[in-house]
């Protein structure tokens, strides 16, 4: 019997109880049903002792106390800690890993990264793009990643090569996890006459969702114009659509409203993403939370990207640092935040390893989230929030649920966060995609008291 028949088989003949999306949280006592895979002993966040995953097919059939009988598969996980597998919610594919060939960032303005990046947009063929992106998204994958959004250029100074890059390295990763393409007009679609019928191109080739990036205009009325072309192209072809919003530190620069009045007037509440939103942090606090109030009414995302604050938020030569957007209290009024690596070792940030732990435990310093309720928040930005802004069905661990799972070596949610542990298996659609083994000893000299 294949995988996808055991699984069908299961479900017909197992009787479900409980109520969360019609499948248990968890099997009381022991599970005896067939599976292709067995997680043993593993972790579970806020429960006590130890559980056994069963998979079938690409799904989870059990979480139980024990599971009996064996399966094709079984792994020992030790009492390590399963979670489900990170989302990457913010990713410029397209862009990772061209530090090595460009000139540094010598003022560190964004202006100034842009114009270095003009050189290796232009100059970047398909295969380059789809070889630097595919190292990115295999380190991913062995950190845990099963799902990315990216953003990819869509411009007139590249063309259609970044998005066919990117669209490349995808399906020649298909395997190991799914990744979701946002067109995104980078240069701007008034200030880059042309860029309005590429981005029309884009989602004929492949791309998935709309992106955008208002502020870049010269003034409002154009990303005023701007923001209605984006809803307009994601209405024909009903897509989502995810922008950079107010990347910035300008206060003027307020065109996350205009993204909250389109969705409202268009219906498209939920289907939204607002990213960066790094303005929001010098706006005065009663139009903070106005905007935060209505996002959360209307249903716009907001997705935190901490690392690009190394990147001075003027156009000019002033040295100012942006600031992110003010994620305790979005979260506060109830508003959907993910945080996303943005930028590996490109000209806008040289360091990155692709990693949402990594970005998660920097969020939590750079928007002072340290209580329990805080710490479980910024692990839901790079999961459970993640996966609603990516609105993936069926994510977590419960049975039925999609078998996208990262085996930690942690016992605890806080120690995944605090430690950065190694991840020791990804599973993406019920199967092994990544393995890592790791070993470390302490070398003492003979006689050496013993830590005390």
């Amino acid at each position: 019997m294949s995988a996808t028949e055991s699984w069908y088989a299961l479900r017909r003949t197992t009787t479900w109880s409980g109520t969360r999306r019609g499948y248990p949280a968890v099997t009381a006592g022991v599970y005896t049903s067939p599976v292709d895979m067995i997680l043993r002993r593993v972790r579970l966040e806020g429960r006590d002792g130890v559980y056994d995953i069963g998979i079938a097919g690409d799904r989870i059939a059990a979480v139980a106390p024990r599971i009996d009988g064996e399966a094709p598969i079984e792994l020992a996980a030790e009492g390590r800690l399963a979670s489900p597998a990170l989302v990457e919610p913010h990713i410029h594919l397209d862009k990772v890993n061209v530090w090595p060939l460009l000139p540094p960032n010598r003022i560190g303005t964004l202006a100034e990264a842009i114009q270095l990046l003009h050189r290796t947009k232009a100059a970047s063929g398909v295969e380059e793009v789809a070889e630097r992106a595919g190292q990115v998204i295999r380190r991913a994958v062995l950190a845990g990643v099963t799902t990315f959004r990216s953003h990819v250029d869509v411009d007139t100074i590249g063309g259609l090569r970044p998005l066919q890059g990117v669209l490349k390295a995808r399906a020649d990763h298909a395997d190991l996890c799914e990744i979701q393409v946002v067109a995104f007009p980078q240069e701007g679609i008034e200030r880059d006459p042309g860029a309005a019928e590429l981005l029309e191109t884009a989602m004929q080739e492949g791309a998935d969702l709309v992106g955008g990036m208002p502020h870049w205009e010269l003034d409002p009325e154009a990303s005023q114009r701007h923001v209605s072309y984006c809803f307009d192209l994601a209405e024909r072809v009903d897509a989502d659509v995810d922008m950079h919003v107010d990347e910035t530190d300008r206060s003027e620069s307020r065109t996350l409203e205009m993204v909250v009045d389109e969705t409202e007037r268009r219906g498209w509440g939920g289907r939204v993403t607002a990213g960066h939103c790094c303005a929001m942090v010098v706006w005065e606090q009663e139009y903070v939370d106005r905007v935060l109030g209505r996002m959360a009414e209307v249903g716009v995302n907001l997705c935190s990207n901490p690392l690009s604050m190394v990147v001075q938020g003027r156009e000019d030569r002033e040295p100012r640092r942006r600031g992110i957007a003010r994620v305790k209290e979005a979260l506060a009024a109830g508003v959907t935040v993910g945080t996303g690596q943005d930028c590996v070792h490109d000209a806008f940030y040289p360091f990155g390893a692709a990693d949402p732990l990594q970005v998660a435990l920097l969020q939590a310093h750079a928007a002072q989230l340290t209580t329990p309720e805080e710490i479980t928040a910024v692990l839901a930005m790079v999961r459970e929030s993640a996966a609603r802004i990516l609105r993936l069905p069926d994510y977590g661990l419960y049975e039925g649920a999609r078998a996208e799972i990262v085996v930690l070596d942690a016992e605890n949610a806080l120690d995944a966060l605090r430690l950065l542990p190694s991840r020791r298996w990804t599973i993406h659609a019920g199967r092994v995609v990544a393995e890592t083994r790791q070993e470390a000893e302490l070398h003492r000299p003979r006689g050496a008291a013993p830590a005390g």
